[in-house]
C-alpha cells in the first residue's frame, strides 16, 4: 500500500438525499446518470451501504467521527459532536500526513471544522449554532401538519436557479479550481465535496424535467395507516404528506429526478477537472450520499425512516490502480465502514474509538470474510421514539424503542431477497420469534446498550440541549 508521503489523494463526493436506487447503475431504466455510472463502471459498487441515520447532521456527525450517532449524541439536525480536538477523520488524516479540505455542506456548527480546512463557498451550509435541543411528537396526537406539507410542494417546481443549484455549482467551480491548482509535490490531500442536491426544494431545470413528465412508475404503496408502528404514523402527521395530492406526488417525483439528473452533470464536471489534472492517475474517487429520499414510497416524503429508500445510500469506490472496473460486493455495510476504510488507504488505522471496519479485503475481493450488517438509528424530528436498524445478510431488522407504559416497543422484519420493497413485516409471524431474537441480540452487541436505554437518553439529552460551547451537554438539573 502507498504510504501518505507517496498518496495516493482521495476525493470524497456525498450528495444529499440520493436514493440509491434513483441512478442508472442500481438498476433505474429511467433516469439519465451518465457520470456516476461511468465511475461505477470504473470502480466497485455496494449494493447494501447504509448511513448511519437517515437525517442530515447526525448522518455527517457520524460520517465525521466514525462513530454511530447514539456514541456522539448526534441526535438531530440541532447537533454538533462533543468536541472539535476529538479524534475524527480528518484529525486522524491530518497526523497520517494528509491535508483534509472541506468544500460545500457538511451542515456543521459554525464554530466547529473537526479538523478540516475549508475551501469557501457561497452560500455556506455550514454556518448554524447548533443548540442541540429537540423533541418527540405525543403519541395521542392526531393531527395533520398540513401547512407543512404545502410549503415544501409549493417548492416543487422547474428552475435553473435558486435552491441548491447555486450552492452546488459553486462547489463545482471551487472544487475544479482545487484540482487544476494542486501541486503534485505538496501532502496529499483528502478533498470532501459537500453537494445539496438533490435534496429538497425539487427545483430542476425545465428541459429535464419535460423529459420525464407522465413516465414515471407510481410510488411503492403504503399499508393501511393502522398497520404501521406508531413512528411511520407520525412522519406522516407530522410533516403534513397526508395532505398530498396525486399531481404533488407525480410532480414532486418527476422534479426528484430531473434534479438527480442535474446532479450527475455537476459530477460529470468535477471528475473531468479530475481527469484533467496531475493527480488522476493517484486518486481514489468515492461517491456517497448522506442518506437517501423516500419519494412518495410507502405514503412518505424526505427520509427519517429506515426503509431502503430513505437508509441505504449509494457507493462506489473507484481506483482503477487497484481495483478492476464493474464489480459489485452484495455484503451489508455502512458508512462507518467507509471511515475506517479511508483512514487504511491512507495508510494509517482505525482510532479505537471508531464503529466501523475498513472494507479493503472486501473491495481486494467478493471472497473475502466480510461482517455482513449495518447499523442505521433514528433519533430526529417527527417521531415519538427512537428506531434502530440491523441488516444482516438478507434480513432487515426494526426496532422501535417503547413510547411510554402503553405504547411500543414495535418491530418490523423483513427478507430483503423476497421482499425488496418491503411490504410483507415479517415480525408478528411466530416463526420468526427466534430470528428476531437473535438479530436484537446482535442489534444490542453492535450498539452496547438497549435502544430502550439510548432512546431515554437521548430524549433526556434533546430537552437539556447544549450549554455555550457546541456538543457540550447543559447541566442536569
Amino acid at each position: 500500500m502507498a504510504t501518505a508521503a507517496q498518496g495516493p489523494n482521495i476525493l470524497v463526493i456525498m450528495s444529499d438525499e440520493h436514493d440509491a436506487a434513483v441512478t442508472g447503475c442500481y438498476g433505474d431504466q429511467l433516469v439519465a446518470t451518465p457520470h456516476l455510472d461511468r465511475l461505477a463502471a470504473s470502480g466497485v459498487t455496494f449494493d447494501a451501504c447504509y448511513c448511519n441515520s437517515p437525517l442530515c447532521v447526525p448522518s455527517r456527525l457520524s460520517f465525521t467521527a466514525g462513530r454511530y450517532v447514539s456514541q456522539v449524541s448526534a441526535w438531530q439536525n440541532s447537533s454538533a459532536l462533543p468536541s472539535d480536538t476529538m479524534p475524527t477523520l480528518p484529525h486522524i488524516l491530518r497526523q497520517a500526513g494528509y491535508t483534509p479540505y472541506l468544500c460545500g455542506k457538511q451542515h456543521y456548527d459554525a464554530r466547529r471544522r473537526y479538523g478540516f480546512e475549508e475551501i469557501p463557498v457561497a452560500p455556506s451550509h455550514n454556518t448554524a449554532h447548533k443548540n442541540g435541543r429537540g423533541a418527540r411528537r405525543v403519541v395521542t396526537d392526531q393531527s395533520v401538519n398540513a401547512p407543512n406539507w404545502h410549503q415544501r410542494a409549493a417548492e416543487f417546481q422547474p428552475a435553473n436557479a435558486g435552491g441548491h443549484l447555486d450552492h452546488d455549482r459553486a462547489v463545482t467551480t471551487a472544487a475544479c479550481r482545487f484540482l487544476r491548482d494542486y501541486q503534485t509535490a505538496q501532502n496529499p490531500f483528502f478533498l470532501f465535496a459537500g453537494y445539496l442536491s438533490p435534496h429538497f426544494p425539487l427545483l430542476a431545470p425545465a428541459n429535464l424535467v419535460a423529459r420525464l413528465r407522465g413516465k414515471l412508475p407510481q410510488p411503492i404503496p403504503a399499508r393501511p395507516f393502522a398497520e404501521q408502528p406508531y413512528n411511520l404514523q407520525h412522519h406522516q402527521l407530522g410533516f403534513g404528506t397526508m395532505a398530498a395530492s396525486a399531481h404533488d406526488i407525480q410532480n414532486g417525483r418527476e422534479l426528484y429526478w430531473a434534479l438527480t439528473e442535474w446532479f450527475d452533470n455537476e459530477v460529470g464536471q468535477l471528475l473531468g477537472a479530475l481527469a484533467n489534472s496531475a493527480v488522476a492517475d493517484n486518486t481514489i474517487v468515492v461517491y456517497t450520499s448522506d442518506h437517501g429520499e423516500n419519494k412518495g414510497d410507502h405514503g412518505l416524503w424526505w427520509k427519517n425512516c429506515l426503509y431502503d429508500h430513505a437508509a441505504r445510500v449509494p457507493l462506489i469506490v473507484s481506483w482503477p490502480a487497484r481495483w478492476a472496473g464493474g464489480q459489485r460486493r452484495s455484503g451489508a455495510c455502512s458508512l462507518v465502514d467507509l471511515v475506517a476504510t479511508i483512514a487504511e488507504l491512507a495508510g494509517t488505522e482505525s482510532h479505537e474509538s471508531w464503529d466501523g471496519d475498513s472494507l479493503i479485503n472486501y473491495l481486494d475481493s467478493d471472497q473475502a470474510d466480510w461482517k455482513d450488517c449495518a447499523i442505521s438509528e433514528y433519533y430526529g424530528h417527527n417521531i415519538c421514539s427512537g428506531m434502530t436498524m440491523y441488516r444482516s445478510g438478507p434480513w432487515k431488522y426494526i426496532y422501535h424503542a417503547r413510547i411510554d407504559a402503553n405504547h411500543g416497543p414495535q418491530r418490523e422484519l423483513y427478507h430483503m431477497t423476497n421482499d425488496p420493497t418491503e411490504q410483507i413485516n415479517l415480525a408478528e409471524d411466530p416463526k420468526q420469534a427466534a430470528r428476531i431474537a437473535e438479530l436484537h441480540a446482535a442489534m444490542v452487541a453492535e450498539l452496547g446498550a438497549e435502544p430502550d436505554a439510548i432512546e431515554q437518553r437521548s430524549r433526556a439529552e434533546l430537552a437539556r440541549g447544549y450549554g455555550e460551547q457546541p456538543g457540550v451537554l447543559a447541566p442536569a438539573c
